[in-house]
Protein backbone atom coordinates (compact mmCIF):
# COMPACT_ATOMS: atom_id res chain seq x y z
CA UNK A 1 0.00 0.00 0.00
CA UNK A 2 1.22 3.49 -0.70
CA UNK A 3 -0.06 6.67 0.82
CA UNK A 4 -1.23 10.08 -0.32
CA UNK A 5 -1.44 13.17 1.86
CA UNK A 6 -3.18 16.35 0.82
CA UNK A 7 -0.87 18.70 2.73
CA UNK A 8 -2.02 22.25 2.06
CA UNK A 9 -4.06 23.75 4.92
CA UNK A 10 -7.65 24.78 4.21
CA UNK A 11 -8.45 28.47 4.10
CA UNK A 12 -11.78 29.71 2.80
CA UNK A 13 -10.31 33.22 2.56
CA UNK A 14 -7.27 32.08 0.62
CA UNK A 15 -5.14 34.62 -1.16
CA UNK A 16 -6.11 35.15 -4.76
CA UNK A 17 -3.79 33.27 -7.12
CA UNK A 18 -1.57 35.29 -9.39
CA UNK A 19 -4.04 36.98 -11.71
CA UNK A 20 -3.62 36.45 -15.43
CA UNK A 21 -5.77 39.56 -15.90
CA UNK A 22 -9.49 39.90 -15.52
CA UNK A 23 -11.73 40.61 -18.47
CA UNK A 24 -13.98 43.68 -18.36
CA UNK A 25 -16.89 43.15 -15.97
CA UNK A 26 -15.43 40.03 -14.37
CA UNK A 27 -15.25 39.50 -10.64
CA UNK A 28 -13.59 36.90 -8.41
CA UNK A 29 -15.69 34.85 -5.98
CA UNK A 30 -13.98 32.76 -3.29
CA UNK A 31 -15.49 29.59 -1.88
CA UNK A 32 -13.59 26.86 -0.10
CA UNK A 33 -10.13 26.78 -1.64
CA UNK A 34 -11.34 28.00 -5.02
CA UNK A 35 -11.16 31.51 -6.44
CA UNK A 36 -13.52 31.64 -9.41
CA UNK A 37 -13.83 34.17 -12.20
CA UNK A 38 -17.44 35.19 -12.80
CA UNK A 39 -19.07 37.51 -15.33
CA UNK A 40 -20.57 39.94 -12.83
CA UNK A 41 -23.52 40.71 -15.12
CA UNK A 42 -24.64 37.06 -15.01
CA UNK A 43 -25.56 36.05 -11.47
CA UNK A 44 -26.89 32.65 -12.56
CA UNK A 45 -23.35 31.27 -12.54
CA UNK A 46 -23.11 31.50 -8.74
CA UNK A 47 -25.59 30.89 -5.94
CA UNK A 48 -24.01 31.31 -2.48
CA UNK A 49 -26.89 29.44 -0.83
CA UNK A 50 -25.65 26.27 -2.56
CA UNK A 51 -22.34 26.36 -0.68
CA UNK A 52 -23.77 23.76 1.70
CA UNK A 53 -24.52 21.52 -1.29
CA UNK A 54 -20.97 21.83 -2.59
CA UNK A 55 -19.36 21.39 0.84
CA UNK A 56 -21.42 18.27 1.54
CA UNK A 57 -20.55 16.86 -1.88
CA UNK A 58 -16.81 17.37 -1.27
CA UNK A 59 -17.18 15.59 2.09
CA UNK A 60 -19.11 12.66 0.59
CA UNK A 61 -16.76 12.21 -2.38
CA UNK A 62 -13.75 12.34 -0.05
CA UNK A 63 -15.17 9.50 2.05
CA UNK A 64 -16.16 7.59 -1.10
CA UNK A 65 -12.61 8.04 -2.43
CA UNK A 66 -11.19 6.85 0.88
CA UNK A 67 -13.21 3.62 0.69
CA UNK A 68 -12.70 3.02 -3.03
CA UNK A 69 -8.96 3.72 -3.13
CA UNK A 70 -8.33 1.58 -0.06
CA UNK A 71 -9.24 -1.42 -2.22
CA UNK A 72 -6.59 -0.25 -4.70
CA UNK A 73 -3.86 -0.04 -2.07
CA UNK A 74 -4.05 3.72 -1.66
CA UNK A 75 -4.67 5.52 1.62
CA UNK A 76 -5.65 9.18 1.62
CA UNK A 77 -5.94 11.94 4.20
CA UNK A 78 -7.06 15.55 4.10
CA UNK A 79 -5.70 18.66 5.83
CA UNK A 80 -6.68 19.01 9.46
CA UNK A 81 -7.36 15.32 10.07
CA UNK A 82 -5.96 13.99 13.32
CA UNK A 83 -4.09 11.11 11.70
CA UNK A 84 -1.65 12.79 9.33
CA UNK A 85 -0.42 10.50 6.58
CA UNK A 86 3.05 10.83 5.13
CA UNK A 87 4.15 9.67 1.71
CA UNK A 88 5.82 6.27 1.78
CA UNK A 89 9.05 5.50 -0.04
CA UNK A 90 7.12 3.39 -2.54
CA UNK A 91 5.52 6.52 -3.99
CA UNK A 92 6.36 7.38 -7.55
CA UNK A 93 7.67 10.70 -6.24
CA UNK A 94 10.32 10.48 -3.52
CA UNK A 95 10.29 12.65 -0.43
CA UNK A 96 13.04 14.99 -1.62
CA UNK A 97 11.18 15.81 -4.81
CA UNK A 98 7.97 16.37 -2.86
CA UNK A 99 9.61 18.61 -0.28
CA UNK A 100 10.90 20.81 -3.05
CA UNK A 101 7.38 21.69 -4.18
CA UNK A 102 5.06 24.29 -2.74
CA UNK A 103 2.18 23.22 -0.46
CA UNK A 104 -0.36 24.29 -3.08
CA UNK A 105 1.34 22.14 -5.73
CA UNK A 106 1.40 19.15 -3.38
CA UNK A 107 -2.31 19.49 -2.74
CA UNK A 108 -3.24 19.37 -6.41
CA UNK A 109 -1.24 16.40 -7.67
CA UNK A 110 -2.81 13.91 -10.06
CA UNK A 111 -3.27 10.37 -8.75
CA UNK A 112 -2.86 7.79 -11.52
CA UNK A 113 -4.83 5.17 -9.57
CA UNK A 114 -7.40 7.75 -8.51
CA UNK A 115 -11.02 8.46 -9.33
CA UNK A 116 -12.41 9.84 -12.58
CA UNK A 117 -15.00 12.53 -11.85
CA UNK A 118 -17.57 14.12 -14.18
CA UNK A 119 -19.58 17.23 -13.47
CA UNK A 120 -22.12 17.10 -16.27
CA UNK A 121 -23.59 20.61 -15.96
CA UNK A 122 -20.69 22.67 -14.68
CA UNK A 123 -21.55 26.33 -15.55
CA UNK A 124 -18.52 28.22 -14.16
CA UNK A 125 -16.76 25.06 -13.01
CA UNK A 126 -16.74 26.12 -9.34
CA UNK A 127 -17.74 22.69 -8.11
CA UNK A 128 -15.16 20.93 -10.29
CA UNK A 129 -12.40 23.32 -9.26
CA UNK A 130 -13.23 22.63 -5.63
CA UNK A 131 -13.09 18.88 -6.31
CA UNK A 132 -9.64 19.30 -7.85
CA UNK A 133 -8.40 21.43 -4.97
CA UNK A 134 -10.10 19.82 -1.98
CA UNK A 135 -10.75 16.13 -2.71
CA UNK A 136 -7.63 13.93 -2.61
CA UNK A 137 -7.09 10.86 -4.74
CA UNK A 138 -8.47 12.07 -8.08
CA UNK A 139 -7.11 11.03 -11.45
CA UNK A 140 -9.16 13.50 -13.50
CA UNK A 141 -12.08 15.89 -13.29
CA UNK A 142 -14.18 16.59 -16.39
CA UNK A 143 -16.22 19.79 -16.13
CA UNK A 144 -18.79 19.77 -18.92
CA UNK A 145 -21.31 22.33 -20.12
CA UNK A 146 -23.17 22.62 -23.41
CA UNK A 147 -22.57 26.39 -23.45
CA UNK A 148 -19.48 27.57 -25.31
CA UNK A 149 -19.17 30.56 -22.98
CA UNK A 150 -19.38 28.33 -19.93
CA UNK A 151 -16.79 25.89 -21.29
CA UNK A 152 -14.40 28.77 -21.98
CA UNK A 153 -14.95 30.10 -18.46
CA UNK A 154 -14.30 26.64 -16.99
CA UNK A 155 -10.97 26.44 -18.83
CA UNK A 156 -9.98 29.88 -17.54
CA UNK A 157 -10.93 28.97 -13.99
CA UNK A 158 -8.94 25.74 -14.16
CA UNK A 159 -5.88 27.71 -15.21
CA UNK A 160 -6.60 30.47 -12.70
CA UNK A 161 -6.58 27.93 -9.86
CA UNK A 162 -3.56 25.98 -11.17
CA UNK A 163 -5.50 22.74 -11.70
CA UNK A 164 -5.50 22.60 -15.50
CA UNK A 165 -3.43 19.38 -15.35
CA UNK A 166 -6.25 17.72 -13.39
CA UNK A 167 -9.41 19.48 -14.62
CA UNK A 168 -10.51 19.22 -18.25
CA UNK A 169 -13.15 21.56 -19.70
CA UNK A 170 -15.67 19.94 -22.06
CA UNK A 171 -18.40 21.40 -24.27
CA UNK A 172 -20.91 18.66 -25.06
CA UNK A 173 -24.48 17.68 -24.43
CA UNK A 174 -24.27 16.06 -20.99
CA UNK A 175 -26.33 13.01 -21.96
CA UNK A 176 -24.30 12.37 -25.11
CA UNK A 177 -21.06 12.68 -23.18
CA UNK A 178 -22.24 10.06 -20.70
CA UNK A 179 -23.66 7.78 -23.41
CA UNK A 180 -20.23 7.78 -25.06
CA UNK A 181 -18.77 6.30 -21.86
CA UNK A 182 -21.23 3.40 -21.43
CA UNK A 183 -19.67 0.03 -21.94
CA UNK A 184 -16.14 1.39 -21.73
CA UNK A 185 -13.66 -0.12 -19.29
CA UNK A 186 -12.85 3.20 -17.63
CA UNK A 187 -16.18 4.80 -16.90
CA UNK A 188 -16.60 7.68 -14.47
CA UNK A 189 -16.21 6.75 -10.81
CA UNK A 190 -18.21 9.81 -9.75
CA UNK A 191 -20.88 11.67 -11.74
CA UNK A 192 -22.32 14.89 -10.34
CA UNK A 193 -25.50 16.31 -11.87
CA UNK A 194 -26.84 19.58 -10.48
CA UNK A 195 -29.22 20.88 -13.16
CA UNK A 196 -31.60 23.78 -13.22
CA UNK A 197 -34.87 22.00 -12.48
CA UNK A 198 -35.29 18.30 -13.12
CA UNK A 199 -32.39 15.87 -13.71
CA UNK A 200 -34.73 13.37 -15.40
CA UNK A 201 -33.35 13.85 -18.97
CA UNK A 202 -29.89 12.78 -17.77
CA UNK A 203 -30.66 9.83 -15.50
CA UNK A 204 -30.71 7.08 -18.15
CA UNK A 205 -27.25 8.05 -19.38
CA UNK A 206 -25.90 8.53 -15.86
CA UNK A 207 -26.76 5.03 -14.60
CA UNK A 208 -24.87 3.60 -17.59
CA UNK A 209 -21.84 5.89 -17.56
CA UNK A 210 -20.91 5.39 -13.90
CA UNK A 211 -18.41 2.66 -13.07
CA UNK A 212 -19.17 -0.52 -11.14
CA UNK A 213 -19.81 0.59 -7.56
CA UNK A 214 -19.49 4.19 -8.70
CA UNK A 215 -21.13 7.23 -7.11
CA UNK A 216 -23.96 9.33 -8.52
CA UNK A 217 -24.61 12.74 -6.93
CA UNK A 218 -27.98 14.06 -8.12
CA UNK A 219 -29.80 17.33 -7.31
CA UNK A 220 -33.48 18.06 -7.99
CA UNK A 221 -34.76 21.63 -7.69
CA UNK A 222 -38.18 21.04 -9.26
CA UNK A 223 -39.73 20.68 -5.83
CA UNK A 224 -43.14 22.05 -6.82
CA UNK A 225 -43.56 19.05 -9.11
CA UNK A 226 -42.08 16.52 -6.69
CA UNK A 227 -44.00 17.88 -3.68
CA UNK A 228 -47.42 17.25 -5.19
CA UNK A 229 -48.43 20.37 -7.11
CA UNK A 230 -48.43 18.47 -10.38
CA UNK A 231 -48.58 14.71 -9.91
CA UNK A 232 -49.06 14.00 -13.61
CA UNK A 233 -45.92 15.98 -14.49
CA UNK A 234 -44.01 14.14 -11.78
CA UNK A 235 -45.09 10.84 -13.31
CA UNK A 236 -43.94 11.89 -16.77
CA UNK A 237 -40.49 12.77 -15.43
CA UNK A 238 -39.89 10.20 -12.71
CA UNK A 239 -42.47 7.45 -13.24
CA UNK A 240 -44.12 8.26 -9.92
CA UNK A 241 -47.17 10.27 -8.84
CA UNK A 242 -46.38 12.83 -6.15
CA UNK A 243 -48.85 13.75 -3.40
CA UNK A 244 -49.61 16.98 -1.58
CA UNK A 245 -48.76 15.97 1.96
CA UNK A 246 -46.81 17.02 5.03
CA UNK A 247 -44.22 14.35 4.28
CA UNK A 248 -43.73 15.61 0.71
CA UNK A 249 -40.00 16.32 1.13
CA UNK A 250 -39.13 12.77 2.11
CA UNK A 251 -41.55 11.52 -0.52
CA UNK A 252 -39.58 13.53 -3.11
CA UNK A 253 -36.39 11.77 -2.03
CA UNK A 254 -38.08 8.40 -2.41
CA UNK A 255 -39.44 9.40 -5.83
CA UNK A 256 -35.99 10.20 -7.26
CA UNK A 257 -34.52 7.02 -5.73
CA UNK A 258 -37.32 4.98 -7.31
CA UNK A 259 -36.66 6.62 -10.67
CA UNK A 260 -32.92 5.95 -10.49
CA UNK A 261 -33.37 2.31 -9.49
CA UNK A 262 -35.95 1.71 -12.21
CA UNK A 263 -33.68 3.14 -14.91
CA UNK A 264 -30.70 1.18 -13.60
CA UNK A 265 -32.73 -2.06 -13.60
CA UNK A 266 -33.09 -1.84 -17.38
CA UNK A 267 -29.33 -2.48 -17.63
CA UNK A 268 -29.25 -5.15 -14.88
CA UNK A 269 -27.99 -2.56 -12.42
CA UNK A 270 -29.36 -1.41 -9.08
CA UNK A 271 -28.81 1.39 -6.59
CA UNK A 272 -27.58 1.58 -2.99
CA UNK A 273 -28.47 4.93 -1.39
CA UNK A 274 -25.63 6.32 0.72
CA UNK A 275 -27.16 9.65 1.75
CA UNK A 276 -30.39 11.43 0.78
CA UNK A 277 -31.13 14.93 2.05
CA UNK A 278 -33.86 17.52 1.64
CA UNK A 279 -32.53 21.01 2.36
CA UNK A 280 -33.52 24.56 1.47
CA UNK A 281 -35.23 24.51 -1.95
CA UNK A 282 -33.82 21.23 -3.32
CA UNK A 283 -33.14 17.57 -2.63
CA UNK A 284 -29.79 15.84 -3.07
CA UNK A 285 -29.08 12.11 -3.24
CA UNK A 286 -25.78 10.21 -3.22
CA UNK A 287 -26.09 6.62 -4.47
CA UNK A 288 -23.85 3.74 -5.46
CA UNK A 289 -24.66 1.88 -8.66
CA UNK A 290 -23.85 -1.81 -8.93
CA UNK A 291 -24.52 -4.59 -11.45
CA UNK A 292 -26.18 -7.90 -10.64
CA UNK A 293 -29.09 -9.69 -12.29
CA UNK A 294 -29.95 -11.63 -9.12
CA UNK A 295 -30.16 -8.48 -6.99
CA UNK A 296 -32.22 -6.65 -9.59
CA UNK A 297 -34.97 -9.24 -9.01
CA UNK A 298 -35.43 -7.72 -5.54
CA UNK A 299 -36.22 -4.27 -6.92
CA UNK A 300 -40.00 -4.73 -7.22
CA UNK A 301 -40.23 -5.46 -3.50
CA UNK A 302 -38.20 -2.32 -2.77
CA UNK A 303 -40.84 -0.05 -4.35
CA UNK A 304 -44.21 0.83 -2.85
CA UNK A 305 -47.47 2.67 -3.46
CA UNK A 306 -48.62 5.24 -0.89
CA UNK A 307 -52.26 5.51 0.23
CA UNK A 308 -52.82 8.97 1.73
CA UNK A 309 -56.03 10.07 3.49
CA UNK A 310 -57.13 13.51 2.30
CA UNK A 311 -58.91 14.14 5.60
CA UNK A 312 -56.55 13.31 8.45
CA UNK A 313 -53.30 12.63 6.58
CA UNK A 314 -52.96 9.01 7.71
CA UNK A 315 -50.88 7.01 5.21
CA UNK A 316 -50.24 3.36 4.41
CA UNK A 317 -47.44 1.74 2.41
CA UNK A 318 -48.17 -1.02 -0.14
CA UNK A 319 -45.10 -2.85 -1.48
CA UNK A 320 -45.15 -3.56 -5.21
CA UNK A 321 -43.62 -7.02 -4.88
CA UNK A 322 -43.23 -9.79 -2.34
CA UNK A 323 -40.20 -11.94 -1.55
CA UNK A 324 -40.06 -15.01 0.68
CA UNK A 325 -36.94 -17.01 1.56
CA UNK A 326 -37.63 -20.71 1.01
CA UNK A 327 -34.63 -22.69 2.14
CA UNK A 328 -31.67 -21.31 0.21
CA UNK A 329 -33.78 -19.76 -2.51
CA UNK A 330 -35.75 -16.53 -2.68
CA UNK A 331 -39.25 -16.73 -4.11
CA UNK A 332 -40.68 -13.61 -5.73
CA UNK A 333 -44.37 -12.90 -6.27
CA UNK A 334 -46.86 -10.08 -6.63
CA UNK A 335 -47.87 -8.31 -3.44
CA UNK A 336 -51.40 -8.58 -2.06
CA UNK A 337 -53.56 -5.66 -1.03
CA UNK A 338 -54.74 -3.01 -0.76
CA UNK A 339 -53.92 -2.30 2.91
CA UNK A 340 -56.87 0.11 3.28
CA UNK A 341 -60.55 0.28 2.42
CA UNK A 342 -62.30 2.79 0.19
CA UNK A 343 -62.51 5.29 3.07
CA UNK A 344 -60.18 6.06 5.97
CA UNK A 345 -60.84 4.04 9.15
CA UNK A 346 -60.07 7.08 11.30
CA UNK A 347 -61.94 9.99 9.70
CA UNK A 348 -64.06 8.46 6.93
CA UNK A 349 -62.49 10.50 4.13
CA UNK A 350 -61.22 9.06 0.84
CA UNK A 351 -57.68 7.97 -0.03
CA UNK A 352 -55.34 9.28 -2.70
CA UNK A 353 -52.85 6.96 -4.37
CA UNK A 354 -49.25 8.04 -4.96
CA UNK A 355 -46.03 6.44 -6.08
CA UNK A 356 -44.50 4.07 -6.69
CA UNK A 357 -41.64 5.24 -4.46
CA UNK A 358 -38.49 3.75 -2.96
CA UNK A 359 -39.53 2.02 0.29
CA UNK A 360 -36.12 0.86 1.55
CA UNK A 361 -33.74 2.93 3.74
CA UNK A 362 -32.62 6.14 2.05
CA UNK A 363 -29.28 6.34 3.89
CA UNK A 364 -26.35 4.00 4.54
CA UNK A 365 -25.88 4.66 8.25
CA UNK A 366 -22.30 3.35 8.38
CA UNK A 367 -21.23 5.59 5.50
CA UNK A 368 -23.02 8.65 6.93
CA UNK A 369 -21.30 8.15 10.28
CA UNK A 370 -17.91 8.12 8.55
CA UNK A 371 -18.67 11.38 6.74
CA UNK A 372 -19.97 12.91 9.98
CA UNK A 373 -16.86 11.86 11.90
CA UNK A 374 -14.58 13.34 9.23
CA UNK A 375 -16.44 16.67 9.14
CA UNK A 376 -16.85 17.06 12.91
CA UNK A 377 -13.21 16.11 13.45
CA UNK A 378 -12.01 18.74 10.97
CA UNK A 379 -14.47 21.67 11.30
CA UNK A 380 -12.24 24.23 9.60
CA UNK A 381 -12.35 22.36 6.30
CA UNK A 382 -15.76 23.69 5.18
CA UNK A 383 -17.57 26.98 5.63
CA UNK A 384 -20.80 25.12 6.41
CA UNK A 385 -19.30 22.44 8.67
CA UNK A 386 -21.65 23.22 11.56
CA UNK A 387 -24.71 22.75 9.40
CA UNK A 388 -23.33 19.56 7.82
CA UNK A 389 -22.71 18.18 11.31
CA UNK A 390 -26.24 19.09 12.38
CA UNK A 391 -27.96 17.60 9.33
CA UNK A 392 -25.91 14.40 9.34
CA UNK A 393 -26.43 13.99 13.08
CA UNK A 394 -30.19 14.10 12.50
CA UNK A 395 -29.83 11.62 9.64
CA UNK A 396 -28.07 9.14 11.95
CA UNK A 397 -30.89 9.51 14.49
CA UNK A 398 -33.68 8.83 11.98
CA UNK A 399 -35.51 5.51 12.05
CA UNK A 400 -33.95 3.95 8.97
CA UNK A 401 -36.62 1.33 8.22
CA UNK A 402 -39.69 3.60 8.57
CA UNK A 403 -40.79 5.38 5.36
CA UNK A 404 -42.31 8.87 5.68
CA UNK A 405 -43.47 10.73 8.78
CA UNK A 406 -46.30 12.66 10.41
CA UNK A 407 -46.10 16.30 11.47
CA UNK A 408 -47.21 17.21 14.99
CA UNK A 409 -48.75 20.51 13.89
CA UNK A 410 -50.91 18.66 11.36
CA UNK A 411 -52.14 16.15 13.94
CA UNK A 412 -53.30 18.88 16.32
CA UNK A 413 -54.70 20.99 13.49
CA UNK A 414 -56.78 18.06 12.25
CA UNK A 415 -58.59 17.76 15.59
CA UNK A 416 -58.55 21.56 16.21
CA UNK A 417 -56.81 21.33 19.58
CA UNK A 418 -53.74 22.88 21.16
CA UNK A 419 -50.45 21.33 20.08
CA UNK A 420 -48.65 19.26 22.73
CA UNK A 421 -44.97 19.88 23.28
CA UNK A 422 -42.85 17.74 20.99
CA UNK A 423 -41.12 16.01 23.90
CA UNK A 424 -44.50 15.20 25.47
CA UNK A 425 -45.78 13.61 22.27
CA UNK A 426 -42.56 11.68 21.67
CA UNK A 427 -42.61 10.50 25.29
CA UNK A 428 -46.19 9.26 24.89
CA UNK A 429 -45.10 7.11 21.93
CA UNK A 430 -42.12 5.75 23.86
CA UNK A 431 -44.28 4.97 26.90
CA UNK A 432 -46.61 3.04 24.58
CA UNK A 433 -43.71 0.85 23.44
CA UNK A 434 -43.06 2.38 20.01
CA UNK A 435 -39.98 3.89 18.40
CA UNK A 436 -39.87 7.53 17.35
CA UNK A 437 -37.42 9.94 15.74
CA UNK A 438 -37.23 13.32 14.09
CA UNK A 439 -36.53 13.77 10.38
CA UNK A 440 -33.94 16.08 8.86
CA UNK A 441 -36.53 16.93 6.19
CA UNK A 442 -39.05 18.61 8.52
CA UNK A 443 -38.63 20.42 11.83
CA UNK A 444 -41.74 19.02 13.55
CA UNK A 445 -41.66 15.56 12.00
CA UNK A 446 -42.74 12.48 13.93
CA UNK A 447 -41.23 9.38 12.33
CA UNK A 448 -42.52 6.32 14.13
CA UNK A 449 -43.38 2.65 13.78
CA UNK A 450 -46.67 3.28 15.59
CA UNK A 451 -49.78 2.84 13.39
CA UNK A 452 -51.98 5.85 12.72
CA UNK A 453 -54.56 4.57 15.20
CA UNK A 454 -52.06 4.94 18.05
CA UNK A 455 -51.26 8.52 17.04
CA UNK A 456 -54.95 9.42 17.08
CA UNK A 457 -55.41 7.69 20.44
CA UNK A 458 -52.63 9.87 21.85
CA UNK A 459 -54.29 12.97 20.40
CA UNK A 460 -57.66 11.89 21.87
CA UNK A 461 -56.04 11.57 25.29
CA UNK A 462 -54.42 14.98 24.88
CA UNK A 463 -57.73 16.54 23.85
CA UNK A 464 -59.39 15.34 27.05
CA UNK A 465 -57.14 17.67 29.05
CA UNK A 466 -57.26 20.34 26.33
CA UNK A 467 -60.91 20.08 25.29
CA UNK A 468 -62.24 21.18 21.92
CA UNK A 469 -65.69 22.80 21.63
CA UNK A 470 -67.52 20.06 19.76
CA UNK A 471 -70.40 22.37 18.77
CA UNK A 472 -68.01 24.26 16.51
CA UNK A 473 -67.06 21.15 14.55
CA UNK A 474 -68.81 20.20 11.34
CA UNK A 475 -70.61 16.87 11.43
CA UNK A 476 -68.61 15.73 8.42
CA UNK A 477 -65.24 17.00 9.67
CA UNK A 478 -62.35 14.59 10.34
CA UNK A 479 -62.01 16.17 13.79
CA UNK A 480 -65.49 15.18 14.96
CA UNK A 481 -65.14 11.65 13.56
CA UNK A 482 -61.79 11.14 15.29
CA UNK A 483 -62.78 12.69 18.63
CA UNK A 484 -66.07 10.80 18.75
CA UNK A 485 -64.15 7.55 19.17
CA UNK A 486 -62.90 6.67 22.65
CA UNK A 487 -59.16 5.91 22.86
CA UNK A 488 -58.14 2.30 23.46
CA UNK A 489 -54.71 3.51 24.64
CA UNK A 490 -54.25 5.61 27.77
CA UNK A 491 -51.37 7.90 26.84
CA UNK A 492 -48.73 8.98 29.36
CA UNK A 493 -47.20 12.39 28.61
CA UNK A 494 -44.50 12.32 31.32
CA UNK A 495 -41.24 13.46 29.72
CA UNK A 496 -38.70 10.70 29.15
CA UNK A 497 -34.97 11.33 28.94
CA UNK A 498 -34.68 9.37 25.70
CA UNK A 499 -37.38 11.51 24.07
CA UNK A 500 -34.81 14.25 23.47
CA UNK A 501 -32.19 13.22 20.86
CA UNK A 502 -28.55 14.24 21.11
CA UNK A 503 -28.71 16.62 18.13
CA UNK A 504 -31.40 18.59 19.97
CA UNK A 505 -29.62 18.45 23.33
CA UNK A 506 -26.40 19.74 21.77
CA UNK A 507 -28.27 22.53 19.95
CA UNK A 508 -26.74 21.56 16.63
CA UNK A 509 -27.62 23.60 13.55
CA UNK A 510 -30.34 21.32 12.29
CA UNK A 511 -32.53 23.73 10.31
CA UNK A 512 -31.21 26.91 8.73
CA UNK A 513 -33.04 30.22 8.75
CA UNK A 514 -33.48 31.96 5.40
CA UNK A 515 -29.88 32.98 4.64
CA UNK A 516 -30.70 36.09 2.61
CA UNK A 517 -33.52 37.99 0.95
CA UNK A 518 -34.98 36.44 -2.22
CA UNK A 519 -32.91 33.30 -1.75
CA UNK A 520 -33.57 30.17 -3.75
CA UNK A 521 -32.77 28.93 -7.24
CA UNK A 522 -31.43 31.56 -9.59
CA UNK A 523 -32.92 32.28 -13.00
CA UNK A 524 -32.24 29.81 -15.78
CA UNK A 525 -29.02 30.51 -17.65
CA UNK A 526 -29.32 31.80 -21.20
CA UNK A 527 -27.98 29.73 -24.07
CA UNK A 528 -24.60 30.72 -25.35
Amino acid sequence: MYLIDLISEPDSSMDTPEEPGLMPGETVVKEGKAAILFPSANEVFYNPVQEFNRDLTCAVITEFARETLASRGVRIAVPGEKERVVVSLSDEMNGEERDGRTEQEQGKERQEDGLRVLEGLAASGLRSVRFALEVPGLKSVTANDCSAKAAALIARNAKYNNVAHLLHASQKDASMLMYEMRGKKERYDVIDLDPYGSPSPFLDAAVQAVSEGGLLCITCTDMAVMAGNSGETCYSKYGSVSLKSKYCHELALRIILHSLDQRANVYQRYIEPLLSVSVDFYIRVFIRVRTGQATVKHSASKQALVYNCVGCGAFHIQRMGKRILQGKHMKFSAATGPPVGMNCDHCGQRHQLGGPVWAEPIHNLEFVQKVLAAVSGNPSRFGTSKRIEGVLSMVTEELQDIPLYYVLDQLSSTVHCNTPAMLQFRSALLHAGYKVSFSHACKNAVKTDAPAGVLWDIMRCWEKSNPVKRERLSETSPALRILSTEPTLQACFDIREDANPQSRKRHLTRFQENPQANWGPKARAKAG
